[in-house]
């Protein structure tokens, strides 16, 4: 329980802690094969974000604010506190992914490391965005339109959403059990969620980019060490080579960052388990989340 509501949290496994953060349109289920290979050498905490999954929805803010990353990143760092890890390491794939390295940059104090899975920041996705973009990846505009049309037209076909996702995405859709995708399903069935979520992609296309755009203009950089990790079919190893691909993106916000594209769609985290987690566990096991 937090200052700003519940946090639904899986926690398991022994060691340092991490918390793993999923995207949209999923949950913390997203690492259910993840979780167990990490639990061996870390505790592992799987939490659904603010306003997604089982967690509860923030109260409306000024300029979307109670969904932007820097108070999801508030919220999560309070959440890991209540369990007892003053410190950890953050793993966030997509919308997570954002949370995570604003966690870093907000909690330099209480994030160890920090890894992105598929993103490059939000500012400087809106800085580069395109056709592409829009077509690819139709979430970043649609939801991030004014209440009420895209909640309206998630919970008018839920179903519809996960499958387009899970499909078109790039990830073979035998990647996902259907037990899994009904629980997607569910997630996108509750009319608060489903704004609480449209205000996130609200508070992406302007508070967090102002955020963003801030800690740019300042100079203000990620402190401890980053891992990139991105599709090897997707949008970030194909749209960014004249910034030199993903990790010349993040070495504009990150002294300590490597990293290296992953075989799969999107969702390679669920595709490529095995890989996914080893990438993982080498990265902290150079002991970059030591206390």
């Amino acid at each position: 329980m937090t200052d700003r509501g519940m946090v639904f949290c899986h926690e398991g496994g022994a060691g340092p802690p991490i918390l793993l953060l999923h995207g949209f349109p999923e949950t913390s289920l997203m690492w259910h094969s993840i979780a167990p290979l990490l639990a061996s050498d870390f505790t592992v905490v799987a939490a659904d974000l603010p306003g997604y999954g089982c967690s509860d929805c923030p109260v409306d803010g000024e300029g979307h604010s109670a969904m932007s990353k820097r108070a999801l990143a508030s919220t999560l760092v309070e959440a890991m506190k209540a369990l007892g890890h003053e410190t950890f390491a953050i793993i966030g794939h997509d919308r997570g992914g954002r949370v995570a390295y604003r966690a870093a940059l907000d909690h330099p104090d209480k994030v160890t490391a920090a890894a992105v899975l598929d993103v490059i920041p939000t500012y400087e996705v809106w800085e580069r965005a395109d056709a592409r973009l829009t077509l690819s990846f139709w979430p970043f505009s649609l939801l991030a339109q004014s209440a009420p049309l895209p909640e309206r037209l998630l919970l008018a076909a839920p179903e519809a959403v996960i499958d387009n996702a899970l499909s078109e995405w790039g990830s073979p859709p035998d990647t996902f059990p259907s037990w899994l995708r009904q629980a997607y399903v569910g997630a996108l069935s509750d009319p608060v969620h489903v704004h609480a979520i449209c205000e996130e992609y609200r508070a992406a296309a302007g508070i967090d980019r102002e955020i963003d755009r801030a800690d740019r203009e300042t100079g203000r950089r990620i402190r401890c060490p980053l891992l990139a990790l991105w599709s090897d079919k997707g949008g970030l190893a194909e749209w960014y080579g004249d910034a030199g691909g993903p990790l010349g993106i993040w070495r504009r916000w990150s002294e300590n960052v490597r990293g290296q594209a992953v075989l799969g769609g999107h969702f390679f985290p669920e595709e490529q388990p095995d890989a996914t987690a080893d990438a993982i566990t080498t990265f902290l096991r150079a002991g970059v989340n030591r206390h």
